[in-house]
């Protein structure tokens, strides 16, 4: 038998009235494509676990996420489910009502997928490093933003190679003007308070 974690029923207690539906079924769907699956709370939003860490769901202001720890694998099943979607954490874009994830049927497919990856012992490849040192093309737009602050430019100047890709792209794949720039004063803010792009998920 599964075990549901009540950490989790006080995340979902807690989150947005938009949210819970979404999360609720995602969660009745992990358990029953997964009779075995095992609750937890890992970086502050809920983990399934299976022979490790098979997916994760979370929950914000506006939308939710939900995503496969292996997706890499699952890649060519989950090819699409995204598009025309702002982009999120995880593998199905911003979620803001239920209508906007597959159906059941398709998303149990997904979990048993990635439950066989598990009970396989089947590890994601690790990305080859590209030889030589590594250089990204900072924006004018961006740079003049961090220039207006001194805080924020210097923790972008200290970061390595990945993290000051992570806000450059996060920044530059944005659909739209207003979008962008919103997104950039946020990463000038996060800067400023010397946080990375992904500070919200970081184990403390």
């Amino acid at each position: 038998m599964g075990m549901k974690d009540p950490g989790v029923d006080a995340y979902i207690a807690r989150s947005a009235d938009f949210a819970k539906p979404i999360l609720q079924h995602l969660r009745m769907v992990v358990h029953t494509g997964c009779p075995k699956v095992e609750e937890t709370l890992k970086w502050g939003f809920p983990h399934f676990m299976y022979k490790g860490i098979l997916c994760s769901m979370a929950s914000f202001k506006a939308h939710c996420a939900f995503g496969f720890w292996k997706a890499k694998l699952l890649e060519e099943r989950l090819k699409g489910l995204t598009k025309g979607k702002e982009p999120a954490m995880g593998n199905f874009g911003r979620l803001t009502v239920l209508a906007e994830l597959p159906a059941e049927k398709m998303l149990l497919r997904y979990v048993k997928d990635a439950v066989a990856l598990n009970e396989e012992g089947v590890k994601v490849p690790r990305q080859a490093r590209p030889k030589g040192e590594r250089s990204l093309e900072v924006p004018d737009y961006f740079l003049n933003a961090l220039q207006k602050n001194k805080k924020a430019l210097a923790t972008f100047e200290a970061f390595n190679y990945s993290n000051q890709k992570e806000y450059l792209e996060w920044v530059s794949e944005a659909k739209g003007e207003a979008t962008r720039k919103r997104r950039l004063e946020t990463s000038v803010a996060w800067m400023a308070e010397g946080k990375s792009r992904n500070w919200k998920y970081l184990r403390k």
